[in-house]
């Protein structure tokens, strides 16, 4: 379990978070949803602390990470994170293999010699084979988001961050992407937090969707109360993304 009590994050004088407050519930799929631009990747990244909060608790299975300067132990919480990054962040000029297993190497104490059979294995569930020698330049982008994704899962983390995992994709990419996600929780039983512009996409996977907007959550709920809110920013962003109340977009 994720809490978070009272989290604030400014650049310079921009408070982009603001007191913000949520429990994110072992094996849940949890969307954080808003325009671009207005801090959803700064939340989760809070969250791994990749950035330090101005203020407030992050404490991730009875561990406040919010402030610690112990890379000691946000070495030992982080391994029990995976991050699908915007834009997939492979390295160019590592092999598929050296991609997925690159956490191995860094936060886990696993034998070399189970690499390949972890690499395989974590390939396969994202529905990639034989791609193992392959370099990034080789793939198309929907199996490079499958790698990053094979990537992030190889030492079987807890939870998986996802930053606008369906960004700049075609429809059916997209699709797959979804399903992408879906399946992980499934077969894996992961606690999914997932951060998106797609409106459509939120209300479709996610088992609570939570509105961020001036800074704020300005609803947090599941997605058929989502879908029914009376929040003005939750109303205009449904208008702009095109989406009716059944979550249908409409034209």
């Amino acid at each position: 379990m994720i809490e978070i009590r009272k989290l604030n994050k400014a650049f310079g004088e921009k408070a982009v978070l603001k007191d913000i407050s949520v429990d994110i519930k072992e094996g849940e799929l949890f969307s954080v949803i808003g325009p671009s631009g207005i801090g959803k990747s700064t939340f989760i990244k809070c969250v791994i602390r990749l950035l330090t909060p101005d203020s407030g608790s992050i404490v991730v299975d009875g561990q406040d990470i919010a402030s610690t300067k112990s890379e000691f132990t946000l070495a030992r919480v982080r391994r029990s994170f995976g991050y699908l990054f915007q834009e997939g962040a492979l390295f160019d000029s590592l092999s598929v293999f050296e991609n997925v297993s690159f956490g191995l190497r860094y936060l886990t104490d696993i034998p070399k010699s189970e690499y390949p059979r972890i690499v395989r294995e974590k390939l396969a569930l994202v529905g990639l084979r034989d791609v193992e020698r392959l370099k990034p330049a080789e793939l198309s982008v929907g199996m490079k988001k499958r790698v990053s994704l094979a990537r992030s899962i190889a030492a079987e983390p807890k939870y998986i961050l996802y930053d606008e995992p369906t960004t700049g994709l075609d429809p059916v990419t997209t699709g797959m992407v979804k399903d992408l996600i879906t399946d992980m929780r499934a077969k894996l039983g992961v606690t999914s937090v997932v951060v998106t512009h797609d409106m459509k996409l939120a209300l479709d996977i996610s088992s609570r969707v939570a509105m961020l907007y001036g800074g704020e959550f300005v609803e947090v709920s599941e997605p058929a109360a989502f879908r029914n809110s009376e929040n003005k920013a939750v109303r205009e962003f449904m208008e702009i993304s095109h989406l009716s109340r059944d979550g249908r977009r409409h034209i």
